[in-house]
């Protein structure tokens, strides 16, 4: 349990000395924002801020994760603190998937071309990575013959339908890129995306935790064993959502408005996957829809956007994604931003209820 807290610790630390660095650094070399001529006229003042700021959270992520190991003694082999394949195959969605939006962002930047990578190149690094991802999570089982992910489908836990490994690569492929476009839309207004995400990265601790104390793997100590988690390595899949929370909390002090610096396709990209790779690895792919609700009604919005003018001709909201909508009806950034916020908190309290229910309901 100490390595949640260090991890977490550290990774708040690591962004809140870290960022202000990386502004400076980005701001020095003139790799700033781009902003649509057709977006809310009060966002051309936001032209030209640093971007690619998601590299500040990926970087904290990954060393709080080693650090948190590190300072709790995995190196003893008496401690059974050491990096799981769960944990680093969901770090590695991450950093991949940064890695794309990363280069998507530099073409954009660097080269001056407004829409970076080509939609194929970017599709094909967004695959590549997502089926490695996949293949790999049904790979390394545990003694009790649990692999990071399942072949079955799964809302609280697993429920029974299993697709095989052909479908479950397809259908991890899907929320990854899913998500990932998600938190992409998301990220349209200063600390959107970032405090939406620490919101659902604290729910994703507390998952991990009570999915490790009601182990199956513990089934001997449990008052009722048929209401245990079969899941590989829950306390690890909580020490990454603790680093992460940390890290984009401290992101956040930099992020929230008027943003010093945006995180870009870079951290967007990178958001997303690790979102996915959190719920496939923890038996918690349907739940995500509803703990990450917001990303959910904002890629609705766009789909609804597109739908009706494609159809009908006309628009339902007066721009797309949402948050601009409200915007272009008066509403302040910040009020957008913090009612965003509430709404995203409902969602995670009302998945979390969901998720303590179906437990209590097997118990």
């Amino acid at each position: 349990m100490k390595q949640i807290l260090f991890a977490g610790v550290i990774g708040l630390f690591l962004t809140l000395v870290g960022t202000p660095l990386l502004i400076k650094l980005l701001a020095r070399k003139g790799y700033g924002q781009y902003i649509r001529d057709d977006g809310p006229r009060e966002h051309a003042s936001k032209r030209g801020t640093p971007t690619m700021g998601g590299i500040a959270f990926i970087f904290a992520t990954v060393a709080a994760y080693f650090l948190a190991k590190v300072i709790t003694g995995y190196l003893d082999p008496d401690v059974d603190a050491a990096p799981t394949f769960s944990g680093l195959l969901v770090l590695g969605l991450m950093v991949g998937m940064g890695l794309v939006g990363f280069l998507d962002d530099y073409i954009k930047i660097v080269k001056r071309r407004s829409l970076g990578l080509r939609a194929k190149a970017k599709m094909a690094g967004q695959l590549i990575v997502g089926i490695g991802f996949a293949v790999l999570s049904l790979q390394f089982a545990d003694n009790r013959g649990n692999t990071p992910a399942s072949t079955k489908l799964s809302f609280i836990t697993d429920f029974g339908w299993t697709i095989g490994p052909v479908l479950f690569v397809v259908w991890a492929l899907f929320m990854i890129l899913a998500m990932s476009n998600g938190v992409n839309l998301t990220d349209g207004l200063d600390g959107l995306a970032t405090g939406a995400s620490v919101l659902v990265f604290g729910a994703y601790t507390f998952i991990g935790v009570w999915q490790f104390q009601e182990s199956c793997a513990n089934a001997q100590t449990l008052t009722n064993p048929g209401a245990c988690f079969e899941v590989r390595d829950p306390l690890d899949l909580a020490v990454v959502a603790s680093a992460l929370m940390g890290a984009c909390l401290g992101f956040l002090w930099w992020n929230t408005s008027p943003a010093k610096i945006f995180m870009g396709d870079t951290g967007s990209l990178a958001l997303g996957g690790v979102l996915a790779g959190l719920a496939i690895c923890s038996r918690t792919e349907l739940l995500i829809a509803l703990l990450g609700g917001l990303f959910v009604l904002i890629t609705m919005s766009v789909v609804i956007q597109v739908g009706s003018f494609k159809l009908t001709g006309k628009r339902v909201f007066r721009m797309a994604p949402l948050q601009h909508h409200f915007e272009l009806k008066g509403w302040s950034e910040v009020l957008v931003v913090v009612r965003f916020w509430i709404i995203q908190g409902i969602c995670v309290i009302v998945g979390l209820g969901l998720f303590y229910a179906g437990w209590a309901a097997d118990k």
